[in-house]
């Protein structure tokens, strides 16, 4: 009995740790590539309209999407899950997609990173509020220091004209979009699949964004195509896997913690963007973002404890 014990032990143990390192592998996926969608947003935008460019992505994503769905048979969600996936699909499909692809189109892939790295630090507060995950003193502590941060990226630009105020803006709400839908997200995948929940609100963000199929057409027609290339990659890679990986990674820990890992995108991104395009944040907004990422770090800093040893037990003198 004793070696049956110990052996289920150990396989539920090995089963965690599965888990878990696929959960990990899961969000490393999602963070390398939405910060790649950073740079292929910058690219493709020079020659498709904001709304047109989400669209257009959403479609290319939902055609995968259905494709695998069907493969697998999964099938629809219960009714339950689908308040939650529509609120997910208008927020961060369109609503979060539109104005990112606006905001990009004043500002460059870097800075845009940064800004919209605040999402995270609004998503623990409001799954703190909504889904009972609380609201520990550092998390409002790291709330403050990342929204200065988000303050000095914004002023960092506004030399440049309003212009530049609003692509900061557009990214805010970009930002603040993604972080609702999160929270909206998240009980939904109590109910169905990551990839039930990932192609069903990729459908509804889609339907969201009909209004610009007129800007679509249009622009397909005249744009090159390495821009609608990047447009598709940006439908197949950062919209269908991406987010797909980032419900498997958030159906299995809580919201401010799963959002807590996309304070890497900014990092990856600037490197990328560096590389690829030849850009590079100025100084001043490499410190707003290092405080958004200073901000997050006080909000999930845990005190070491130091572990009190038990006094040794004296074997009784009889």
């Amino acid at each position: 009995m004793r070696e049956s014990g110990k052996g289920w032990f150990v396989s539920s143990l090995a089963n965690v740790l599965t888990e878990r390192r696929k959960a990990v592998a899961a969000v490393v996926v999602s963070v390398l590539l939405w910060s790649s969608a950073f740079v292929a947003i910058r690219s493709a935008a020079e020659h498709y309209h904001p709304g047109a460019l989400a669209l257009g992505r959403l479609l290319a994503g939902a055609v995968v999407l259905v494709l695998v769905l069907l493969v697998r048979r999964e099938g629809w969600p219960p009714r339950r899950a689908w308040p939650g996936i529509v609120v997910f699909g208008v927020l961060n499909f369109a609503g979060y997609m539109v104005a990112l692809h606006w905001g990009e189109q004043q500002v460059d892939a870097g800075t845009a990173a940064m800004i919209v790295a605040v999402g995270p630090i609004v998503t623990a507060l409001l799954s703190g509020w909504l889904l009972g995950e609380g609201f520990p003193p550092r998390l409002l502590a790291g709330l403050l220091v990342s929204f200065l941060g988000a303050v000095v990226v914004g002023s960092s630009m506004s030399g440049n004209g309003a212009a530049s105020i609003l692509g900061a803006l557009l990214c805010l709400v970009a930002a603040i979009s993604a972080a609702c839908g999160v929270v909206a997200q998240k009980p939904a995948l109590q109910y169905a699949s990551a990839l039930q929940v990932t192609t069903l609100a990729c459908l509804v963000g889609a339907l969201a964004c009909l209004p610009f199929s007129g800007e679509l057409i249009s622009d397909v027609g005249s744009a090159p195509w390495p821009a609608t290339a990047n447009m598709v990659y940006l439908g197949v890679f950062p919209t269908a896997i991406a987010f797909t990986t980032w419900a498997y990674a958030l159906s299995r820990t809580t919201a401010g913690k799963a959002g807590v890992t996309l304070y890497a995108v900014p990092a990856v991104t600037v490197s990328m963007s560096w590389i690829m395009l030849g850009e590079l944040p100025s100084f001043t907004a490499f410190l707003g973002g290092a405080l958004c990422l200073a901000g997050v770090a006080v909000s999930r800093w845990k005190p070491r404890t130091m572990s009190r040893r038990r006094p040794p037990v004296l074997a009784r003198a009889d």
